[in-house]
C-alpha cells in the first residue's frame, strides 16, 4: 500500500476540462494556456502539493459513440509539472464487459504517465446504474474494479512508482446502496482491501435537493460522518483516508455567484475543520470553467470560471481557502 500522507493533512485539486457528458451542444474548446495560467493561481506556488483530475476511458474498439470523449481534458498530460501531479480517473465503458483488456488499458496508463501521477481512480462512480456516462451501466464493472485495482498495485510496484496511489470511489450510498462497498470487499476479499489506498466521494450539496444556507454545514458534515461510520466502516474501509473527489455548485437562472462562494466555503469549511478525525486527505473541486455559460442547464454552469475563463468570486473564494487550509 502506498503511503497515504499525514492524517488530516489536505492536498486540494481541480478537474480544468469543460467537458461534461450532460452538456449538448458543447461550449468553447479547452484553451491550455488559460488553464495553465488558472491552475499557477489557485496552486499559489511550485512547493505546494496540488492534483489535475482527468478522466480517460476504456472502451471497446468498435464503439464510435465514445470515440470523441475517451479523454477529458485533451492531452491532459501538459498540466502537470511545478509541483503538480495527476489524479488519474480511468473509466470503464466496455459494453462487451472486457476487463482483461481494461487491465491492459491501466497498465499502459501507469507505464505512460507514472512520474507525473499522484494517483489513479479505478471506475468513476460505478454505483450508478441508470446513466452511460458512468460506470455502473457497464457489465462487469464489480470485477473490472477488483481487478483494476490490483492490475494498478501491480503495474505500479512493478515500474517502480511507490507512491502512487490506488483508490475507487462513489456517489453518496443511501438506503438501499448502503452497502456498496461491502459488497464490494466481500466478492474482493482481503487482498482488495490491502490494496487501496484510498477511497472517494463525489457529492454535490444543495445541486440536486435544495438546501438551506443555514442546514447546509450540518448536512454536509452529516453526510461525511455516516459515509465514514455506515458505509465505509462495515466494508472494512473505515481507517481508509477519505478524498472528496468532486465537488461543485452551478451557477445560472437562480443560482447566483455569490451562493457558489458560501456553498464551497462553507464546505471546505466543515472538510477543514473534521479532515483530521475523519481522516479525510484531500478535496478536488468540479470544475475550473464552465462548460457552455450560454448553456441553461443545470450541468452547464458548474466552473469557477465563465468559459472564456473570466474568474467567478468562487475562484478567489477557492483560492483563499487552499492557502488557508492547505498544509
Amino acid at each position: 500500500m502506498a503511503e497515504s500522507g499525514t492524517r488530516g493533512g489536505l492536498t486540494f485539486g481541480i478537474y480544468p476540462g469543460s467537458a461534461i457528458g450532460h452538456v449538448v451542444p458543447p461550449g468553447p474548446a479547452d484553451c491550455p494556456d488559460r488553464i495553465t495560467q488558472a491552475l499557477d493561481l489557485l496552486q499559489g506556488g511550485d512547493g505546494r502539493p496540488f492534483v489535475v483530475r482527468a478522466y480517460h476511458a476504456f472502451v471497446d474498439p468498435a464503439d464510435a459513440v465514445h470515440t470523441a470523449t475517451q479523454q477529458t481534458p485533451a492531452d491532459y498530460e501538459r498540466y502537470a509539472g511545478r509541483g503538480r501531479k495527476l489524479d488519474l480517473v480511468v473509466q470503464y465503458h466496455s459494453r462487451s464487459g472486457d476487463v482483461e483488456g481494461y487491465c491492459g488499458f491501466i497498465e499502459r496508463l501507469i507505464a505512460r504517465h507514472g512520474p507525473i501521477l499522484a494517483n489513479i481512480q479505478i471506475a468513476e462512480e460505478p454505483n450508478i446504474t441508470d446513466d452511460p456516462y458512468l460506470d455502473g451501466s457497464y457489465p462487469g464493472v464489480t470485477e473490472a474494479i477488483i481487478a483494476g485495482v490490483h492490475t494498478a498495485r501491480e503495474a505500479a510496484i512493478g515500474e517502480g512508482y511507490a507512491d502512487l496511489r490506488v483508490g475507487c470511489n462513489s456517489a453518496p450510498l443511501l438506503g438501499a446502496d448502503v452497502s456498496f462497498f461491502s459488497d464490494l470487499t466481500r466478492v474482493g476479499g482481503e487482498r482488495f482491501v490491502a490494496e487501496l489506498d484510498y477511497v472517494g466521494l463525489d457529492f454535490f450539496p444543495d445541486v440536486f435537493r435544495p438546501i438551506t444556507p443555514d442546514r447546509l454545514p450540518a448536512v454536509v458534515e452529516g453526510l461525511l460522518r455516516s459515509h465514514r461510520r455506515d458505509v465505509l466502516a462495515p466494508a472494512g474501509l473505515g481507517d481508509l483516508p477519505l478524498v472528496i473527489t468532486e465537488h461543485g455548485w452551478p451557477t445560472g437562472p437562480a443560482r447566483p455567484v455569490e451562493r457558489q462562494v458560501e456553498v464551497v466555503r462553507a464546505v471546505l469549511e466543515v472538510i477543514g475543520r473534521n479532515a483530521e478525525e475523519l481522516n479525510i486527505t484531500g478535496y478536488t473541486h468540479h470544475s475550473l470553467r464552465d462548460s457552455r455559460s450560454a448553456g441553461h442547464g443545470l450541468f452547464s454552469r458548474f466552473g469557477l470560471m465563465t468559459d472564456d475563463y473570466s474568474p467567478k468570486p468562487a475562484f478567489h473564494a477557492y483560492r483563499e481557502l487552499i492557502a488557508t487550509l492547505a498544509p
